[in-house]
């Protein structure tokens, strides 16, 4: 992960630099001092991935906030010194990755906060921006859910689209134990009552509660409860923070959201010279 991290910054400075900065050869000589203020309040994150650009860019960088903490307008998050033209250079991209990851860090911990007195916990998914998976995930961990797929490799995910495909549920998931790892988990997506039913007849160890009603859900779980109790339950689907709370008694184990990361709006953040 940390080999990732240093090529995901490396590739953001390159990306910015271009083919130089233009103020480089002219920028003036000696040290400088700089802090970087909010003007948002949230939930900070991205301070893992700053710190390793400050080591690669070669300037001191002081986090007066750790990942996860809370941050409010006018806090001082960081106090920096380097050369004005390692400073200037790295700016963007410095402030780039801690207001997006905070964004949606502070937009997880709205959500989770939601469920702290439940034993429901919160998922992200897959919606992710491309190539930014990793980051977007770890911003979503440090606001308090818990990572979904990270890819198509960690769990047989067979969805509304994959489930046109099979003609006999039950024989394609014995089919499945038998190329899939052992220890690798297979989740259904139900829309329906009687598709749960196929699902865990089949041999599903997760079943995704999609855009279900909590009263529909309730029903699930019964069953659930009755005949699989080993099955674990997650709700999806159009689930707000408005609307959360009538899904928290309904005997589900999980609730996902991709709003968590493709609804969060970054903080805003700047860098004020000394």
């Amino acid at each position: 992960m940390g080999i990732e991290i240093k090529k995901f910054v490396k590739n953001a400075i390159i990306e910015d630099n271009g083919r130089g900065d233009l103020f480089f050869d002219i920028a003036p000589k000696g040290r400088f001092s700089a802090r970087v203020i909010a003007k948002d309040d949230g939930v900070i994150a991205g301070v893992k991935y700053a710190k390793v650009l400050a080591r690669a860019e070669k300037f001191d960088c002081k986090f007066l906030l750790k990942d996860g903490e809370e941050v409010k307008k006018g806090d001082v998050i960081a106090e920096l010194e380097g050369k004005a033209s390692t400073l200037l250079s790295s700016e963007r991209t410095f402030l780039n990755l801690l207001q997006h990851a905070s964004g949606i860090a502070t937009n997880a911990s709205r959500y989770a906060r939601l469920l702290q007195d439940s034993s429901v916990v919160l998922l992200d998914t897959r919606k992710t921006r491309p190539g930014l998976r990793d980051f977007e995930k770890y911003a979503s961990r440090v606001g308090g859910a818990i990572n979904h797929r990270l890819g198509l490799d960690d769990c047989l995910m067979l969805k509304d689209t994959h489930l046109k495909t099979i003609p006999d549920l039950k024989e394609f998931v014995q089919k499945a134990r038998k190329r899939i790892s052992w220890v690798t988990k297979i989740e259904i997506e139900c829309e329906t009552f009687e598709q749960v039913k196929e699902a865990m007849e089949a041999g599903a160890d997760i079943i995704m509660c999609d855009n279900m009603t909590p009263e529909q859900i309730k029903k699930v779980s019964s069953f659930r409860d009755a005949e699989h109790p080993h099955v674990l339950l997650e709700a999806s689907g159009n689930i707000t923070e408005k609307t959360i709370a009538n899904y928290l008694d309904t005997g589900i184990d999980a609730i996902s959201s991709g709003s968590i990361i493709h609804q969060a709006t970054w903080l805003d953040f700047s860098m004020k010279f000394d």
